[in-house]
Protein backbone atom coordinates (compact mmCIF):
# COMPACT_ATOMS: atom_id res chain seq x y z
CA UNK A 1 0.00 0.00 0.00
CA UNK A 2 2.99 2.04 0.91
CA UNK A 3 5.47 2.20 -1.77
CA UNK A 4 8.40 2.39 0.41
CA UNK A 5 10.40 2.55 3.54
CA UNK A 6 10.49 6.51 3.11
CA UNK A 7 6.68 6.69 2.26
CA UNK A 8 5.90 4.27 5.47
CA UNK A 9 7.87 6.52 8.16
CA UNK A 10 6.25 9.77 6.59
CA UNK A 11 2.56 7.90 7.26
CA UNK A 12 3.47 7.03 10.72
CA UNK A 13 5.19 10.46 11.50
CA UNK A 14 1.00 11.54 10.48
CA UNK A 15 -0.40 9.37 12.33
CA UNK A 16 -3.30 6.55 12.45
CA UNK A 17 -6.06 6.93 9.57
CA UNK A 18 -7.77 5.00 7.06
CA UNK A 19 -5.38 2.91 6.07
CA UNK A 20 -2.98 2.49 8.66
CA UNK A 21 -2.83 1.40 12.22
CA UNK A 22 0.24 0.86 15.06
CA UNK A 23 0.45 -1.60 17.59
CA UNK A 24 3.39 -1.74 20.32
CA UNK A 25 4.57 -5.48 20.74
CA UNK A 26 5.26 -6.92 24.09
CA UNK A 27 6.34 -10.50 25.59
CA UNK A 28 5.35 -12.79 28.94
CA UNK A 29 7.70 -15.10 28.38
CA UNK A 30 7.85 -16.56 25.31
CA UNK A 31 4.27 -15.35 24.21
CA UNK A 32 2.97 -12.05 22.90
CA UNK A 33 1.58 -10.51 25.40
CA UNK A 34 0.05 -7.41 22.86
CA UNK A 35 -1.25 -6.79 20.68
CA UNK A 36 -3.79 -8.79 22.45
CA UNK A 37 -5.25 -11.49 19.79
CA UNK A 38 -8.93 -10.89 19.65
CA UNK A 39 -7.87 -6.94 19.16
CA UNK A 40 -5.55 -7.83 16.65
CA UNK A 41 -7.98 -10.10 15.08
CA UNK A 42 -10.66 -6.80 14.90
CA UNK A 43 -8.47 -4.82 13.49
CA UNK A 44 -7.43 -6.61 10.54
CA UNK A 45 -10.96 -8.07 9.51
CA UNK A 46 -12.00 -4.43 9.55
CA UNK A 47 -9.32 -3.58 7.23
CA UNK A 48 -10.11 -6.38 5.41
CA UNK A 49 -14.15 -5.38 5.08
CA UNK A 50 -13.26 -2.34 4.06
CA UNK A 51 -10.84 -0.76 1.25
CA UNK A 52 -7.78 -2.81 2.90
CA UNK A 53 -4.91 -0.91 4.70
CA UNK A 54 -1.65 -1.69 6.72
CA UNK A 55 -0.86 -2.63 10.37
CA UNK A 56 2.66 -2.22 11.58
CA UNK A 57 3.82 -4.22 14.43
CA UNK A 58 6.50 -2.49 16.42
CA UNK A 59 5.11 1.20 16.26
CA UNK A 60 3.00 2.40 19.01
CA UNK A 61 0.48 4.91 18.76
CA UNK A 62 2.23 8.20 20.01
CA UNK A 63 4.01 6.95 16.47
CA UNK A 64 7.64 5.73 18.57
CA UNK A 65 9.49 3.22 16.92
CA UNK A 66 10.02 0.39 19.23
CA UNK A 67 11.00 -2.36 17.50
CA UNK A 68 10.56 -6.20 17.86
CA UNK A 69 13.31 -8.20 19.14
CA UNK A 70 15.36 -9.81 16.13
CA UNK A 71 15.16 -13.23 17.61
CA UNK A 72 11.69 -13.02 18.00
CA UNK A 73 10.47 -12.01 14.49
CA UNK A 74 9.50 -15.35 13.91
CA UNK A 75 7.35 -15.70 17.23
CA UNK A 76 5.57 -12.50 16.27
CA UNK A 77 4.78 -13.62 12.45
CA UNK A 78 3.66 -17.22 13.69
CA UNK A 79 1.37 -15.53 16.08
CA UNK A 80 -0.05 -13.34 13.19
CA UNK A 81 -0.54 -16.15 11.12
CA UNK A 82 -2.54 -18.67 13.58
CA UNK A 83 -4.67 -14.94 13.93
CA UNK A 84 -5.31 -15.04 10.35
CA UNK A 85 -6.18 -18.80 10.03
CA UNK A 86 -8.20 -19.13 13.52
CA UNK A 87 -10.11 -16.05 15.12
CA UNK A 88 -10.94 -14.57 11.56
CA UNK A 89 -13.67 -16.27 9.44
CA UNK A 90 -12.94 -16.66 6.69
CA UNK A 91 -8.98 -16.71 7.28
CA UNK A 92 -6.95 -13.99 5.97
CA UNK A 93 -3.89 -13.94 4.07
CA UNK A 94 -1.93 -10.38 4.71
CA UNK A 95 1.27 -9.79 3.11
CA UNK A 96 3.62 -9.99 6.12
CA UNK A 97 7.24 -7.89 5.41
CA UNK A 98 9.94 -7.49 7.56
CA UNK A 99 11.32 -4.16 7.49
CA UNK A 100 13.78 -1.72 9.90
CA UNK A 101 12.65 1.18 10.70
CA UNK A 102 14.73 4.50 12.33
CA UNK A 103 14.36 4.48 16.07
CA UNK A 104 14.16 7.58 18.71
CA UNK A 105 18.32 7.61 18.38
CA UNK A 106 18.40 6.37 14.08
CA UNK A 107 19.00 2.75 14.78
CA UNK A 108 17.55 0.48 12.73
CA UNK A 109 15.06 -1.45 14.50
CA UNK A 110 13.12 -4.81 13.17
CA UNK A 111 9.34 -4.34 12.76
CA UNK A 112 6.52 -6.58 10.99
CA UNK A 113 4.55 -4.70 8.13
CA UNK A 114 0.82 -6.60 7.60
CA UNK A 115 -0.53 -5.45 4.53
CA UNK A 116 -3.94 -6.32 4.53
CA UNK A 117 -6.20 -5.66 0.92
CA UNK A 118 -9.99 -4.90 0.76
CA UNK A 119 -11.68 -8.65 0.14
CA UNK A 120 -13.95 -9.93 -1.75
CA UNK A 121 -15.48 -11.57 1.29
CA UNK A 122 -16.84 -10.04 4.36
CA UNK A 123 -14.67 -11.32 7.88
CA UNK A 124 -16.07 -12.17 11.13
CA UNK A 125 -13.70 -11.46 13.61
CA UNK A 126 -13.86 -12.17 17.46
CA UNK A 127 -15.62 -9.34 18.47
CA UNK A 128 -18.19 -9.22 15.39
CA UNK A 129 -18.21 -7.63 12.19
CA UNK A 130 -15.86 -4.28 11.94
CA UNK A 131 -14.92 -2.21 9.38
CA UNK A 132 -12.38 0.87 9.00
CA UNK A 133 -13.45 4.52 9.98
CA UNK A 134 -11.13 7.03 9.83
CA UNK A 135 -8.39 5.87 12.53
CA UNK A 136 -10.33 3.31 14.51
CA UNK A 137 -12.73 0.28 14.07
CA UNK A 138 -16.13 0.41 14.09
CA UNK A 139 -18.52 -2.63 14.10
CA UNK A 140 -21.01 -2.57 11.06
CA UNK A 141 -24.55 -1.46 11.88
CA UNK A 142 -27.32 -4.03 11.00
CA UNK A 143 -28.06 -2.39 7.88
CA UNK A 144 -24.49 -1.49 6.51
CA UNK A 145 -23.64 -5.48 7.38
CA UNK A 146 -26.46 -6.71 4.98
CA UNK A 147 -25.46 -4.10 2.22
CA UNK A 148 -22.03 -5.20 2.35
CA UNK A 149 -23.24 -8.89 2.12
CA UNK A 150 -25.03 -8.14 -0.64
CA UNK A 151 -22.64 -6.00 -2.35
CA UNK A 152 -19.86 -9.13 -1.98
CA UNK A 153 -22.52 -11.42 -3.03
CA UNK A 154 -23.45 -13.45 -6.17
CA UNK A 155 -26.99 -11.89 -5.37
CA UNK A 156 -25.52 -8.22 -6.65
CA UNK A 157 -26.24 -6.61 -9.41
CA UNK A 158 -22.60 -6.80 -10.63
CA UNK A 159 -22.30 -10.97 -10.54
CA UNK A 160 -19.81 -12.22 -8.42
CA UNK A 161 -17.64 -13.31 -11.34
CA UNK A 162 -17.40 -9.63 -12.51
CA UNK A 163 -16.24 -8.23 -8.93
CA UNK A 164 -12.77 -6.94 -8.85
CA UNK A 165 -10.20 -8.71 -7.61
CA UNK A 166 -8.35 -6.67 -4.51
CA UNK A 167 -4.65 -6.42 -4.97
CA UNK A 168 -4.25 -7.57 -8.27
CA UNK A 169 -3.27 -6.07 -10.92
CA UNK A 170 -3.46 -6.33 -15.18
CA UNK A 171 0.06 -7.40 -15.38
CA UNK A 172 -1.05 -10.12 -12.68
CA UNK A 173 -2.70 -12.18 -15.94
CA UNK A 174 -0.66 -13.93 -18.10
CA UNK A 175 -0.24 -12.18 -21.82
CA UNK A 176 -0.26 -15.32 -23.61
CA UNK A 177 -3.86 -16.77 -21.66
CA UNK A 178 -5.81 -13.27 -22.44
CA UNK A 179 -4.65 -12.79 -26.12
CA UNK A 180 -6.08 -16.15 -26.64
CA UNK A 181 -9.53 -14.72 -26.42
CA UNK A 182 -8.41 -11.78 -28.68
CA UNK A 183 -9.76 -11.03 -32.58
CA UNK A 184 -7.67 -10.80 -34.96
CA UNK A 185 -9.73 -8.65 -36.78
CA UNK A 186 -9.90 -6.28 -33.87
CA UNK A 187 -7.07 -4.28 -32.87
CA UNK A 188 -8.23 -3.38 -29.18
CA UNK A 189 -5.73 -2.31 -26.18
CA UNK A 190 -5.50 -4.88 -23.52
CA UNK A 191 -7.40 -2.56 -21.62
CA UNK A 192 -10.40 -2.32 -23.89
CA UNK A 193 -10.33 -6.56 -24.66
CA UNK A 194 -10.05 -7.21 -20.98
CA UNK A 195 -13.08 -5.16 -20.04
CA UNK A 196 -14.97 -6.18 -23.02
CA UNK A 197 -14.43 -10.05 -21.97
CA UNK A 198 -15.39 -8.95 -18.03
CA UNK A 199 -11.93 -10.20 -16.99
CA UNK A 200 -11.44 -6.83 -15.55
CA UNK A 201 -13.16 -3.91 -14.37
CA UNK A 202 -12.97 -0.38 -12.81
CA UNK A 203 -12.93 -1.06 -8.64
CA UNK A 204 -14.62 1.84 -6.15
CA UNK A 205 -11.17 4.30 -6.95
CA UNK A 206 -11.24 4.06 -10.49
CA UNK A 207 -8.36 1.63 -11.29
CA UNK A 208 -9.14 -1.13 -13.59
CA UNK A 209 -8.18 -4.42 -11.95
CA UNK A 210 -8.59 -8.14 -12.87
CA UNK A 211 -12.26 -9.46 -12.13
CA UNK A 212 -12.17 -13.07 -10.89
CA UNK A 213 -13.45 -14.21 -14.24
CA UNK A 214 -10.51 -12.44 -15.25
CA UNK A 215 -7.98 -14.38 -12.80
CA UNK A 216 -9.62 -17.87 -13.47
CA UNK A 217 -8.79 -17.42 -17.02
CA UNK A 218 -6.13 -16.01 -17.67
CA UNK A 219 -3.65 -16.23 -14.51
CA UNK A 220 -1.02 -19.04 -13.87
CA UNK A 221 -2.59 -19.94 -10.36
CA UNK A 222 -5.43 -18.30 -9.56
CA UNK A 223 -5.54 -20.34 -6.24
CA UNK A 224 -3.06 -16.48 -5.33
CA UNK A 225 -6.59 -15.01 -5.14
CA UNK A 226 -8.88 -17.75 -4.59
CA UNK A 227 -7.41 -20.50 -2.78
CA UNK A 228 -9.76 -22.93 -2.98
CA UNK A 229 -9.99 -22.33 -7.05
CA UNK A 230 -8.46 -25.80 -7.78
CA UNK A 231 -9.54 -29.58 -8.41
CA UNK A 232 -8.61 -32.14 -5.61
CA UNK A 233 -8.37 -35.09 -7.16
CA UNK A 234 -7.84 -38.44 -5.44
CA UNK A 235 -8.27 -42.41 -6.92
CA UNK A 236 -8.51 -44.94 -4.18
CA UNK A 237 -8.03 -48.97 -4.24
CA UNK A 238 -11.46 -50.16 -3.22
CA UNK A 239 -14.67 -48.62 -2.79
CA UNK A 240 -14.08 -46.41 0.30
CA UNK A 241 -12.41 -44.27 1.79
CA UNK A 242 -10.31 -46.72 3.75
CA UNK A 243 -6.96 -47.62 4.34
CA UNK A 244 -6.88 -51.54 3.40
CA UNK A 245 -4.35 -53.75 5.29
CA UNK A 246 -1.03 -53.20 4.22
CA UNK A 247 -1.79 -51.57 0.82
CA UNK A 248 -1.59 -47.53 0.02
CA UNK A 249 -5.77 -46.79 -0.32
CA UNK A 250 -4.89 -44.00 -2.39
CA UNK A 251 -3.29 -45.14 -5.93
CA UNK A 252 -2.95 -41.30 -6.95
CA UNK A 253 -3.99 -38.19 -5.68
CA UNK A 254 -3.29 -34.65 -7.15
CA UNK A 255 -4.29 -30.90 -6.81
CA UNK A 256 -4.94 -29.95 -10.29
CA UNK A 257 -4.04 -25.76 -10.65
CA UNK A 258 -4.08 -23.17 -13.17
CA UNK A 259 -6.88 -21.27 -15.57
CA UNK A 260 -10.11 -23.45 -15.93
CA UNK A 261 -9.64 -24.90 -19.23
CA UNK A 262 -6.17 -26.52 -18.19
CA UNK A 263 -7.64 -27.67 -14.93
CA UNK A 264 -10.47 -29.26 -16.71
CA UNK A 265 -8.41 -31.12 -19.04
CA UNK A 266 -5.52 -32.30 -16.45
CA UNK A 267 -8.25 -33.93 -14.23
CA UNK A 268 -9.64 -35.54 -17.98
CA UNK A 269 -6.27 -36.85 -18.00
CA UNK A 270 -6.47 -37.95 -14.60
CA UNK A 271 -9.40 -39.71 -14.91
CA UNK A 272 -7.98 -41.58 -18.00
CA UNK A 273 -4.57 -42.46 -16.40
CA UNK A 274 -6.69 -44.11 -13.38
CA UNK A 275 -9.66 -45.39 -14.55
CA UNK A 276 -9.42 -49.55 -15.95
CA UNK A 277 -10.08 -50.72 -19.43
CA UNK A 278 -11.10 -54.13 -20.20
CA UNK A 279 -10.80 -56.07 -23.39
CA UNK A 280 -12.90 -58.68 -25.03
CA UNK A 281 -10.97 -61.18 -27.87
CA UNK A 282 -14.18 -62.62 -29.34
CA UNK A 283 -14.24 -61.06 -32.50
CA UNK A 284 -10.85 -58.81 -32.88
CA UNK A 285 -9.91 -56.79 -29.84
CA UNK A 286 -12.58 -54.47 -28.03
CA UNK A 287 -11.90 -52.20 -25.20
CA UNK A 288 -14.51 -51.49 -22.27
CA UNK A 289 -12.74 -47.77 -20.55
CA UNK A 290 -14.86 -48.05 -16.86
CA UNK A 291 -16.04 -44.14 -18.15
CA UNK A 292 -16.95 -42.55 -21.43
CA UNK A 293 -14.18 -39.49 -21.35
CA UNK A 294 -16.71 -37.17 -23.05
CA UNK A 295 -19.45 -37.14 -20.20
CA UNK A 296 -16.34 -36.74 -17.74
CA UNK A 297 -15.35 -33.87 -19.96
CA UNK A 298 -18.99 -32.26 -19.67
CA UNK A 299 -18.63 -33.21 -16.05
CA UNK A 300 -15.92 -31.18 -15.22
CA UNK A 301 -16.69 -28.36 -17.40
CA UNK A 302 -20.33 -28.12 -15.77
CA UNK A 303 -18.11 -27.87 -12.46
CA UNK A 304 -15.69 -25.59 -13.14
CA UNK A 305 -18.56 -22.81 -15.02
CA UNK A 306 -21.03 -23.12 -12.43
CA UNK A 307 -19.24 -23.85 -8.89
CA UNK A 308 -19.84 -21.10 -6.56
CA UNK A 309 -16.65 -19.35 -5.72
CA UNK A 310 -18.07 -17.12 -3.13
CA UNK A 311 -18.00 -20.13 -0.98
CA UNK A 312 -14.64 -19.40 1.11
CA UNK A 313 -12.93 -22.97 1.75
CA UNK A 314 -14.59 -24.95 -0.37
CA UNK A 315 -13.15 -26.84 -3.68
CA UNK A 316 -14.05 -28.75 -6.62
CA UNK A 317 -13.19 -32.71 -5.49
CA UNK A 318 -12.99 -35.82 -7.90
CA UNK A 319 -13.25 -38.99 -5.93
CA UNK A 320 -12.40 -42.04 -8.16
CA UNK A 321 -13.00 -45.70 -6.77
CA UNK A 322 -13.31 -48.92 -7.83
CA UNK A 323 -17.17 -49.01 -8.86
CA UNK A 324 -17.86 -45.05 -9.14
CA UNK A 325 -16.71 -41.92 -9.96
CA UNK A 326 -17.83 -38.91 -7.81
CA UNK A 327 -17.37 -35.31 -8.62
CA UNK A 328 -18.25 -32.87 -6.09
CA UNK A 329 -18.96 -29.22 -6.97
CA UNK A 330 -19.50 -26.64 -4.58
CA UNK A 331 -22.71 -24.34 -4.33
CA UNK A 332 -26.39 -25.16 -4.43
CA UNK A 333 -28.39 -25.50 -7.87
CA UNK A 334 -28.90 -21.77 -9.46
CA UNK A 335 -31.82 -19.90 -9.39
CA UNK A 336 -35.00 -22.15 -9.11
CA UNK A 337 -33.64 -25.46 -10.81
CA UNK A 338 -33.63 -28.75 -9.43
CA UNK A 339 -31.78 -31.96 -9.10
CA UNK A 340 -34.51 -33.08 -11.19
CA UNK A 341 -34.84 -30.24 -13.80
CA UNK A 342 -30.98 -30.21 -14.60
CA UNK A 343 -31.68 -32.26 -17.96
CA UNK A 344 -33.91 -30.11 -19.09
CA UNK A 345 -33.32 -26.24 -18.27
CA UNK A 346 -30.01 -23.80 -18.07
CA UNK A 347 -28.68 -21.75 -15.69
CA UNK A 348 -25.50 -19.81 -15.39
CA UNK A 349 -24.13 -18.40 -11.92
CA UNK A 350 -20.70 -17.41 -13.82
CA UNK A 351 -21.74 -15.81 -17.42
CA UNK A 352 -18.38 -14.08 -17.98
CA UNK A 353 -16.75 -17.75 -16.87
CA UNK A 354 -19.11 -19.41 -19.30
CA UNK A 355 -18.49 -17.00 -21.92
CA UNK A 356 -14.81 -17.62 -21.70
CA UNK A 357 -15.32 -21.10 -22.02
CA UNK A 358 -17.37 -20.85 -25.08
CA UNK A 359 -14.88 -19.13 -26.35
CA UNK A 360 -11.69 -20.73 -25.39
CA UNK A 361 -10.65 -23.69 -27.94
CA UNK A 362 -9.63 -27.29 -26.81
CA UNK A 363 -5.95 -28.09 -28.02
CA UNK A 364 -6.40 -30.07 -31.00
CA UNK A 365 -4.50 -32.98 -28.34
CA UNK A 366 -7.28 -33.03 -25.96
CA UNK A 367 -10.33 -33.16 -29.15
CA UNK A 368 -10.86 -36.73 -28.08
CA UNK A 369 -12.54 -36.03 -24.75
CA UNK A 370 -14.54 -33.48 -26.22
CA UNK A 371 -15.29 -34.11 -29.83
CA UNK A 372 -15.60 -30.14 -30.33
CA UNK A 373 -12.99 -27.02 -30.55
CA UNK A 374 -14.67 -24.93 -27.48
CA UNK A 375 -14.42 -25.80 -23.94
CA UNK A 376 -18.09 -25.16 -23.49
CA UNK A 377 -21.11 -25.51 -25.67
CA UNK A 378 -23.52 -22.75 -24.35
CA UNK A 379 -26.49 -25.21 -25.81
CA UNK A 380 -27.24 -26.53 -22.32
CA UNK A 381 -26.82 -30.05 -23.77
CA UNK A 382 -23.45 -31.36 -21.41
CA UNK A 383 -25.79 -32.80 -18.45
CA UNK A 384 -27.72 -34.82 -21.18
CA UNK A 385 -24.46 -35.66 -22.74
CA UNK A 386 -23.76 -36.76 -19.21
CA UNK A 387 -26.50 -38.83 -18.26
CA UNK A 388 -26.63 -40.70 -22.15
CA UNK A 389 -23.03 -41.71 -22.85
CA UNK A 390 -22.78 -42.80 -19.35
CA UNK A 391 -25.44 -44.64 -19.20
CA UNK A 392 -24.98 -46.64 -22.87
CA UNK A 393 -21.44 -47.36 -21.79
CA UNK A 394 -22.55 -49.15 -18.24
CA UNK A 395 -25.91 -49.58 -18.36
CA UNK A 396 -25.98 -47.28 -14.98
CA UNK A 397 -27.99 -43.94 -15.13
CA UNK A 398 -25.02 -41.31 -13.02
CA UNK A 399 -26.80 -39.86 -10.22
CA UNK A 400 -26.93 -36.35 -9.33
CA UNK A 401 -27.61 -35.17 -5.25
CA UNK A 402 -28.04 -32.56 -3.66
CA UNK A 403 -25.50 -32.37 -0.27
CA UNK A 404 -26.78 -30.14 2.41
CA UNK A 405 -27.82 -27.35 0.03
CA UNK A 406 -24.36 -26.50 -0.43
CA UNK A 407 -22.65 -28.68 -2.73
CA UNK A 408 -23.81 -30.65 -6.09
CA UNK A 409 -22.68 -34.79 -6.36
CA UNK A 410 -22.70 -36.01 -9.53
CA UNK A 411 -21.96 -39.90 -9.25
CA UNK A 412 -20.99 -41.68 -12.56
CA UNK A 413 -21.48 -45.63 -11.94
CA UNK A 414 -17.89 -47.50 -13.83
CA UNK A 415 -18.85 -50.17 -16.75
CA UNK A 416 -18.51 -53.55 -15.93
CA UNK A 417 -15.62 -55.20 -17.42
CA UNK A 418 -15.93 -57.72 -19.92
CA UNK A 419 -12.82 -59.97 -19.12
CA UNK A 420 -9.85 -59.88 -17.19
CA UNK A 421 -7.24 -57.94 -19.37
CA UNK A 422 -4.34 -60.25 -20.26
Amino acid sequence: MFDNIADLIDKIRLGEDSYLELKEVRFAGQKVSAPHRDSLADELAAFANSRGGVCVLGVDDTREVLGIPLERLDLVEDFVRQICLDSITPPLTPVIERLTLPGTAGEPLPVLKLDVSGSIFVHRSPGGYFHRVGSAKREMAPEYLARLFQQRSQARIIRFDEQTVPGASLDDLSDVLWQRFASPRVQDTREVLLDKLAMARPDADGTLRPTIAGVLMASADPRRWLPNAFIQAVAYRGTEVLPQGDAAYQLDAQDITGPLDAQVLAACHFVRKNMLISASKDVGRHDLPQYDLTAVFEALVNAVAHRDYSIHGAKIRLRMFADRLELYSPGAIPNTMTVDSLPYRQAARNEAVTSLLAKCQVPEADKAFSGRSAMMDKRGEGVQIILDQSERLSGLRPVYRLVDDSELLLIILAAKPLVAED
